[in-house]
């Protein structure tokens, strides 16, 4: 395989050299941006398989064992031990280091089926399998770049979708309305960087995902800005400016990023970071969650976690966390 793991800055100007030059390329960062990774002509290459809007290069199938728990959690984290993290989080809230913080484990999972057959058989809107390292199918766009808007849809909120008023009670819950505006607030001011306009296109829309263990009701905003004429063609800088992702990072960023840091510390490595597709005219990235993280020893494990304020309870946190190991079921 060619090489494709640089430093940010490598592939920060590889991302500005080739958009300046209307030249295909796939790229991701880490969420401690200390490793990323480039590939020109992605198309032109088998190994990595990817799906970034129309842009993919994965055949999709429909297996009949993911009509069942297509996983099986092995171990997580005991509900002591995440309480424990909760809790550093919750003392770092009361501080006032941080009013919005995303809390992250690791649960070792086994697959009923290889790794690629996986990747063929769930759907998202987002996809990325680098073989030995992870396979992501995400339902986060981070932004969107078309013809000098830029545009992010932040992901906050998800509910069982089986409960009765599933819908009303995920957008009248009080504590999910404080978190997704304070995350849509945030966004606004990361596109506020590299833009010259922004406002919110649409708020808290609900989306249906069906995975292996039931339907879910996923809740986003959509908004865009106008960006900077400086940025036209860097979209290297551009990108890097607004790492690490606000959805599942917090606010304000510094200082909470510093809270997790102290709280998970396991390092999350690609798991919410960024990665996308730039097609030649169109930028398209997601935020790399619902995420297997494949580790030296062959074990396997899953990554999700949740936004944590004020309001917050640690038992309803540690199930939102538990309920997000699933995968997104394939149906056409």
């Amino acid at each position: 395989m060619q090489k494709i793991f640089f430093t940010p800055a490598e592939v920060s100007d590889l991302m500005d050299k080739y958009s300046s030059m209307g030249l295909p390329f796939l790229f991701g960062f880490n969420y401690e941006m200390d490793s990323a990774f480039f590939i020109p002509e992605p198309e032109g290459q088998n190994e990595i398989k990817y799906k970034f809007g129309n842009g993919t290069n994965c055949k999709r199938d429909i297996l009949a064992n993911l009509t069942d728990e297509g996983l099986k959690i092995i171990s997580t984290d005991q509900f002591e031990e995440y309480k424990s993290k909760f809790n550093i989080i919750l003392n770092g809230l009361k501080r006032g280091d941080s009013y919005l913080a995303n809390l992250t484990c690791r649960s070792k999972i086994m697959l009923s089926m290889e790794r690629e057959e996986v990747l063929k058989s769930t759907h998202s809107p987002f996809a990325l399998y680098i073989p030995g390292v992870f396979l992501c199918f995400s339902p986060e766009r981070f932004v969107k770049i078309e013809d000098g808007i830029i545009s992010s849809y932040p992901m906050k909120g998800t509910i069982d979708a089986a409960l009765p008023d599933a819908e009303n009670r995920i957008l009248n819950d009080y504590k999910e309305s404080c978190e997704h505006a304070t995350i849509v607030d945030l966004i606004r001011n990361d596109l506020g960087i590299v833009s010259d306009e922004v406002w919110v296109e649409r708020y808290r829309y609900i989306d249906k995902i069906l995975t292996d263990r039931g339907e879910i009701l996923q809740v986003s905003s959509d908004i865009r800005g106008r960006i900077k004429a400086c940025y036209n063609n860097s979209y290297g800088q551009l990108v890097t400016s607004l790492l690490p992702a606000g959805s599942i990072s917090g606010a304000p960023k510094k200082a909470t990023v510093d809270l997790i840091a102290e709280a998970e510390v396991i390092p999350r490595g690609y798991y919410t970071g960024v990665a996308g597709l730039f097609d030649g005219r169109v930028l398209d990235s997601a935020v790399l969650i619902r995420f297997l993280e494949f580790a030296n020893n062959g074990e396997t494990y899953y990554r999700s976690g949740g936004g944590i304020t004020i309001n917050s309870r640690a038992d309803e946190e540690y199930s939102e966390m538990i309920k997000k190991i699933y995968l997104p079921l394939n149906t056409l």
